[in-house]
């Protein structure tokens, strides 16, 4: 089996990151930033016009008509450009929710108790009692509380705790009351079930993995450039181990989450997570190590990189969740038939013996 990408998926590929350097240069990603992460609904129109959200439709459905695997390519790509928004929630509304497809509409999600980002901006979030809009979303608005997010791109809100009953069809929030059940609320219940939560994490998982393979190219490229003692601190051993370290997690990390997203197992998205939230951050601290003092600085770039792998990392599928899936599926997992576990206690694989 060939597992290299194919001709059209790197064509894909390559096409996503030339439209990402044209309509999301640095220029512009910093100018997002100094606006406190607002959304340029022109940008978000400009995705959904190059088929972002609506890869996976059925062309009879307005859509591209590919797959998960080239999904997992564009957010990648978005992960590398650091490409702001509920980029995940919004691609799998599209079909769903009225817009989405097309870039029309904003779609965030609201999932448990975890802060929700770009709530502000949304025309619909997706939670788990359903998408909401209208009356329903004005008044989850209202009464979700601003919190100061690590990602200067993110802005975030806490959902509010509690519904409150309304008139017909109707749902109103009460802020600073909790009560009952965590599920009785959509702000929180899980905004995905089922299949929905396994690509959404893939996909965040795609944007980890994006982010790892930005920040090990920035190192490497600094380390050839800065020069220190008349050589540049690329040839110095230690800092050649540190980029080293940052290739041999980015490229596990990617065929993992390539794997996960040909196979859709639960079980592969649950490695892939791991693995990519793993690669993007500690990528992003050795890069950030590997620049020195003037990586802490805000005019560079690396911090913006941690900052989103850091909220990344604590949204969606979390390590320890990805790690209790891990646990029980070796549990429940069937032995393989070349392993002594598959012929029973006191039996030989070789078959030899009394």
């Amino acid at each position: 089996m060939d597992f290299q990408l194919s001709d059209d998926q790197r064509a894909l590929r390559s096409g996503m990151r030339d439209l990402l350097g044209a309509v999301f240069d640095r220029d512009r990603m910093r100018a997002a930033v100094e606006r406190g992460g607002a959304l340029d609904r022109a940008l978000w129109r400009e995705l959904g016009a190059a088929g972002f959200f609506a890869l996976r439709l059925p062309e009879e459905d307005g859509g591209v008509g590919l797959g998960l695997p080239e999904a997992v390519l564009l957010f990648e790509e978005a992960g590398r450009a650091l490409l702001p928004g509920p980029l995940v929630a919004t691609h799998l509304a599209a079909g769903r929710v009225k817009g989405a497809a097309e870039g029309a509409a904003v779609v965030t999600a609201a999932d448990g108790d975890r802060p929700v980002a770009h709530l502000a901006e949304a025309d619909a979030v997706l939670a788990g009692g359903g998408p909401l809009d209208g009356e329903a979303l004005r008044a989850f608005v209202a009464a979700a509380r601003p919190v100061r997010s690590m990602d200067p791109l993110t802005p975030l809100h806490l959902p509010p705790p509690e519904p409150v009953a309304g008139g017909p069809g109707r749902v109103a929030f009460a802020p600073g009351r909790v009560a009952g059940p965590a599920a009785s609320a959509p702000g929180r219940a899980p905004a995905y079930a089922g299949r929905l939560r396994y690509e959404a994490a893939l996909l965040s998982a795609a944007e980890q993995l994006g982010s790892a393979a930005r920040t090990t190219e920035m190192a490497v490229q600094h380390a050839r450039e800065r020069q220190q003692f008349g050589a540049p601190i690329g040839s110095f051993q230690a800092v050649k181990h540190l980029c080293a370290d940052m290739l041999a997690r980015t490229e596990p990390a990617r065929a993992a989450v390539y794997a996960a997203a040909v196979t859709g197992d639960p079980l592969e998205i649950a490695a892939a997570e791991l693995l990519a939230d793993e690669a993007a951050v500690r990528n992003a601290r050795d890069c950030l190590q590997i620049h020195g003092g003037m990586g802490f600085t805000w005019e560079a770039d690396v911090h913006l990189h941690l900052k989103r792998a850091w909220l990344r990392a604590a949204t969606g599928l979390t390590a320890a969740e990805a790690e209790e899936e891990l646990a029980a599926g070796l549990g429940s997992a069937p032995p393989r038939s070349g392993s002594s576990a598959a012929y029973g206690p006191g039996r030989s694989q070789a078959g030899g013996g009394a």
